[in-house]
């Protein structure tokens, strides 16, 4: 946490060095700033308090740290540009004195950039709070029978149930994905931030959940922050089947859905008995199945999905970056970052989350409710 808090404190005084002195209007207009500034990098430890407990203090401080973080990563963001954008006319200027950036361009650039954050900072709010939408998918399976033409998924992940996603959101999500009728529901990982005890009364909802074939569930990394075993039990009592590295066979008019579930990727690191296993997920499951699907938080999972022979899988984890900069940052440690993708034989779809993490903001990657549909290739 000392690295981190000394990371902020540099890059918050990276903003308040490029802007503060060029910023108009005074002591007044630049008291302002330097106080946001200090409020932020304050606050900003706050927005992962989830995992201390919830009380109403951490409820609060997860909410101002969370604003925190989301605001001042679109201002440093910006800040950036501006400072590349003067650097460049500044170098133009060498050669063409009359473009060189004058006192009052670096003025109302200077103003205009926390205008223009909280003004993004304000969108990506309500892009977050919203009820995510659905969005439709169809996936073309080669060979689909007929008696599989449209069978329908609904995936839900990455809610993030925790100190700003109460039970009012959870049972918004829930109507929706019971008015979509769909024949089976995904719910790929990272449900929640916080443990049983604390956030039981607010994934309550999940236990509504209504699908022809019924609810799986399979663990994200924060399930594991969160005590994995807890919630695997938790969601059974809900009424939500866990899919621990097994599987389910589905009859639908007549033909087999395998349906398959694997641990986090990383799920090691907290249990070796739940190491991530597609293969050993599919052991016992019929050879003449007419789709193999796989429930994987982490897209990464799709490697060894594609050489045990799935045709499907789905993922989430990503939140198709949320905001930037982290939508570059993802794709870093993901090999698909979001929407629909083919790795070989097997397709690959990843969600771009249907709540959020950490500031309660979404900008260029909005949430989704996914309803997939299997068609025939």
């Amino acid at each position: 946490m000392t690295g981190f808090l000394i990371l902020v404190a540099l890059l918050h005084g990276y903003v308040g060095m490029r802007l503060v002195p060029d910023l108009p209007g005074g002591p007044l207009a630049q008291g302002l700033l330097v106080a946001w500034l200090v409020f932020s990098a304050v606050t900003m430890r706050y927005a992962f308090s989830a995992r201390r407990g919830a009380t109403r203090f951490t409820d609060v401080a997860a909410w101002a740290g969370g604003l925190a973080m989301g605001a001042f990563s679109t201002l440093f963001v910006l800040t950036v540009l501006r400072d590349l954008g003067l650097a460049l006319a500044d170098a133009a200027g060498l050669a063409w004195p009359a473009l060189a950036p004058g006192a009052a361009v670096r003025a109302s650039t200077a103003a205009a950039i926390p205008l223009a954050a909280v003004a993004l900072t304000a969108a990506g709010i309500a892009s977050a709070r919203r009820r995510a939408p659905v969005r439709d998918v169809d996936v073309p399976i080669r060979g689909l029978p007929a008696a599989l033409h449209g069978f329908t998924i609904a995936q839900v992940t990455d809610v993030h149930v925790g100190p700003t996603i109460k039970r009012g959101y959870v049972d918004a999500i829930v109507d929706a994905v019971n008015a979509l009728q769909a024949d089976m529901v995904a719910l790929t990982g990272d449900l929640v931030d916080g443990a049983v005890g604390d956030l039981a009364p607010h994934t309550a909802p999940f236990a509504r959940l209504s699908a022809r074939h019924g609810s799986f569930f399979v663990t994200g990394n924060h399930e594991y922050y969160s005590g994995a075993h807890a919630w695997i039990a938790e969601m059974s009592r809900l009424g939500v089947t866990p899919l621990v590295n097994e599987h389910v066979v589905l009859e639908h008019e007549g033909a087999h859905v395998v349906v398959a579930g694997v641990t986090d990727y990383g799920a090691v690191a907290f249990d070796r008995t739940h190491a991530s296993d597609p293969a050993g997920a599919l052991h016992g499951a019929p050879a003449k199945a007419a789709v193999r699907l796989l429930l994987a938080h982490q897209p990464r999972s799709a490697f060894a999905a594609a050489e045990a022979g799935y045709d499907l899988q789905l993922s989430g984890h990503t939140h198709g970056g949320q905001f930037v900069p982290w939508n570059f940052l993802v794709r870093l440690q993901q090999p698909f970052t979001a929407g629909l993708r083919r790795l070989g034989g097997l397709w690959v779809y990843t969600s771009r989350g249907t709540g959020y993490w950490g500031p309660p903001m979404r900008l260029g990657a909005p949430s989704e409710i996914t309803r997939l549909r299997l068609v025939p290739a």
